[in-house]
């Protein structure tokens, strides 16, 4: 149970930290919309989603009788591109920013863990941030909307997938609600993929 606890935080502010990280970088490209509302903070109330942070890893925690994979997402941060100094590529820029903040994280935990001995509680404490913020990198860049990887995808889209895009755009939170409860199993095995080579170790969670 203390672990299935410390599961749930370390997902949150990742989540956190990973909606941050966009409204961090669209202010840096010049738009104040999430400094404005006060969410480029860790306090959590600013954050919550009803379904994505509370109902939803509750549901999966129940689903999974504790074994997860547990998921869940918050509150994205409000942004403005019409503000952003770089108009060409500057959503490319905030969508890329959360996964990235995410993958830092792992990555600095995973060497943690492969350069220093770390006593058994700290090592699994460890191995849970570092795996969860893989998974949710990767997670996020699934180009399904609204995740950031819809938006890097649709950067790049040529204008004769006009119809696909729009496909995505109108069905894609019952494509997502799909993925979640039928392919995050690949995300992780793709976190544990990524955590063994960062860590030269198998996962021991």
């Amino acid at each position: 149970m203390p672990i299935t606890i410390f599961i749930l935080i370390i997902l949150f502010f990742s989540i956190v930290i990973h909606e941050i990280a966009h409204g961090s970088m669209a202010l840096y490209l010049g738009d104040p919309t999430a400094k404005n509302e006060g969410r480029l903070t860790l306090n959590p109330l600013k954050h919550i989603d009803l379904f994505g942070t509370i109902l939803l890893p509750l549901l999966l925690l129940l689903a999974t009788m504790g074994r997860g994979p547990i998921f869940g997402w918050a509150k994205p941060v409000p942004v403005n591109p019409f503000n952003f100094r770089d108009q060409k590529w500057g959503v490319l820029k905030v969508s890329i920013a959360g996964p990235a903040m995410n993958f830092l994280i792992a990555l600095i935990f995973g060497l943690l863990i492969r350069f220093i001995s770390l006593p058994q509680n700290l090592l699994i404490f460890f191995s849970i941030i570092a795996v969860y913020n893989f998974a949710w990198g990767i997670f996020n860049l699934v180009p399904i909307p609204p995740l950031d990887g819809s938006h890097i995808l649709f950067t790049f889209l040529p204008e004769r997938f006009a119809k696909f895009k729009f496909f995505l755009q109108q069905y894609g939170l019952f494509i997502l609600i799909f993925f979640i409860f039928f392919g995050l199993n690949w995300v992780y095995l793709g976190a544990m993929a990524l955590y063994t080579l960062v860590t030269g170790q198998p996962l021991g969670i």
